[in-house]
């Protein structure tokens, strides 16, 4: 394995913001037909801007796992954990990883001890994983001086769903410890969104989730809007109709994504994939009756 500074530490200005990617892992070609099934090879082919950055000559999505770190406002903020270390997962990819995450987060100027917040789009698996890390043989939060910040519609959903075992092992060892710590804030977001502190907002995106949200940037006129899982992988652009296996609502999902990169298209908005491979970034642009999106290289 590569150490962190093996690898340049990819990252983006955004005004007087500096957005970094915090890579986990890069998830396994069997992830794309998976997730998006509606995503063949066949429709991948289609878009040739896909290659070879966001999916191989042979068709397969490429997809990652990965956070992004910023300070606003103060703040030092973190939006989504990943997958996690030692976490028990059905999905034989995420199952007892060990990876050097907190490692590169402290090679990106944010040591786990330094982080004001943590930001979380919605409660799946692979986005509050580092949550919490193993402690003799608990699980205690790994950002003990945070507060973690999730909608309120999304905890309150998931308090009343009926949750496989795989899903509720997730919440024991990812979020449960978190409120007993009494780090979890929950947030109400209207329609309009909701700002958290100058300079950042939360966006309500639902259907992947019922309390989905997406996390703009702002600073000197100049913005960003990190995805979540409102958006998978940009073949989603060309084909915003295709959604993921685990969409809770698949006609709100679309109906939102189609909405969000009607109001990105042409616009100077970085847009920040949660699971784009690298680059990473990119602004919507329109294309043959939908969109693609133009790669904005980390520097």
């Amino acid at each position: 394995m590569q150490t962190p500074s093996d690898t340049p530490l990819p990252a983006w200005a955004v005004g007087d913001i500096t957005v970094h990617r915090i890579d986990e892992m890069p998830l396994p070609p069997a992830t794309g037909p998976w997730l998006l099934p509606d995503a063949t090879p066949q429709v991948v082919a289609g878009q040739d801007w896909l290659r070879p950055h966001f999916a191989g000559d042979d068709g397969v999505l490429r997809i990652d796992s990965h956070s992004f770190a910023f300070a606003v406002d103060g703040l030092r903020v973190l939006v989504d954990t990943g997958i996690g270390n030692g976490k028990e997962r059905a999905n034989p990819a995420w199952h007892n990883l060990r990876t050097d995450f907190p490692e590169r987060l402290t090679a990106a100027g944010f040591p786990p001890d330094s982080v004001d917040l943590v930001v979380l789009t919605h409660l799946h698996a692979d986005h509050v994983g580092w949550n919490t890390r193993k402690a003799d043989d608990d699980w205690v939060p790994t950002f003990p001086g945070a507060r973690y910040l999730t909608a309120r519609a999304e905890r309150e959903f998931w308090a009343t769903y009926d949750m496989e075992e795989a899903r509720r092992q997730m919440f024991r060892d990812s979020v449960i410890p978190v409120e007993q710590a009494g780090l979890l804030d929950l947030v109400d977001v209207p329609a309009e969104g909701v700002q958290i502190t100058s300079g950042l907002r939360l966006v309500p995106t639902p259907g992947h989730t019922p309390g989905h949200v997406a996390v703009e940037l702002s600073s000197r006129g100049e913005t960003a809007l990190i995805t979540g899982d409102c958006i998978h992988h940009p073949v989603q652009l060309a084909h915003p109709a295709i959604g993921a296996c685990v969409d809770i609502d698949p006609q709100q999902s679309e109906t939102t994504r189609g909405e969000l990169l009607a109001s990105l298209v042409g616009t100077d908005t970085l847009l920040l994939g949660t699971h784009f491979a690298p680059p990473t970034a990119g602004r919507v642009v329109a294309q043959g009756g939908a969109y693609r999106l133009r790669p904005v290289p980390a520097t």
